[in-house]
């Protein structure tokens, strides 16, 4: 009788705590890096988070030593040395598949907390720029590391990276490649807190959830979705974009709720309709 081949190993495994999901990257024996399989997982988990009613945040960890040690460059080395154009149209597919992955977070309702430890490299930091808070422990290094190894950064550094630190210090990262701390990462507006260990940033990354999962989750995701809209429009733009989507969803039972709530003095519980 022969043998049954080993169940595959997911690259992201989910857990789902009341109103919050942990995305958790699901790779430790090689610091979390990300193959195709990966990016194809990511895409299809923030669809899912994006449709599922009961989630109103989300929270990114990785297992074990490392968030995430960037691209696993041996599973795409094939493709990166090949000459035909198809193994050229197959590595540029790959690069669109990591770029979605990325901004399917964006695209995600649900505000996305990240939490980072230990080293936080290359496709890490276009994952990490997706992501609407950043949070990390203090012995995390970061690295746009892409330029040390001749590559391009091309899943979203380039382009997000600037928005969150400002130009001059995002040239210089992506230039130099350099390696740079959690301290760094605070100065520089990068991360909003850190933590001393990588325990208590997950304890803190839950309360953040729990404190925005609290609020009305109509209110939530639409002030996402109008900062999104805000960055990819002009500011006009989007102060119509926002009175329009105040009109049409203003009267909802979450404010009557805040309204009675207030009225008797006590928290209010939201339902999102």
């Amino acid at each position: 009788m022969a043998e049954s081949e080993p169940m595959k190993i997911k690259p992201i495994k989910i857990k789902k705590e009341g109103h919050i999901a942990w995305v958790i990257l699901n790779n430790p024996e090689k610091r979390n890096a990300m193959t195709f399989d990966f990016f194809l997982q990511m895409i299809e988990v923030f669809a899912d988070l994006d449709d599922d009613s009961q989630i109103r945040v989300a929270i990114i960890k990785g297992e074990g030593k490392s968030f995430t040690a960037g691209i696993d460059l041996m599973s795409l080395a094939g493709l990166a040395q090949s000459t035909g154009a198809d193994s050229r149209e197959n590595l540029r597919r790959v690069i669109l598949k990591g770029q979605l992955s990325n901004t399917a977070i964006i695209q995600c309702r649900k505000p996305v907390i990240c939490a980072i430890h230990g080293h936080c490299i290359g496709g890490g930091v276009d994952l990490i720029c997706a992501c609407d808070i950043r949070l990390a422990s203090k012995e995390t290094i970061f690295s746009v590391r892409e330029t040390k190894l001749g590559v391009i950064a091309d899943l979203g550094t380039i382009q997000r990276l600037p928005d969150i630190v400002g130009e001059p210090w995002a040239r210089e990262l992506i230039f130099t490649g350099q390696d740079f701390s959690a301290t760094k990462a605070l100065d520089l507006g990068l991360i909003t807190h850190m933590y001393e260990t990588s325990e208590k940033l997950f304890e803190a990354a839950q309360k953040l959830a729990c404190e925005i999962a609290d609020n009305s989750p109509l209110t939530v995701m639409g002030a996402k979705d109008t900062m999104r809209f805000t960055r990819e429009n002009t500011i006009q733009a989007s102060l119509e974009y926002v009175a329009q989507k105040n009109a049409a969803q203003l009267m909802n039972e979450d404010l009557m709720e805040a309204i009675t709530a207030l009225m008797e003095k006590r928290k209010p519980v939201f339902k999102g309709k």
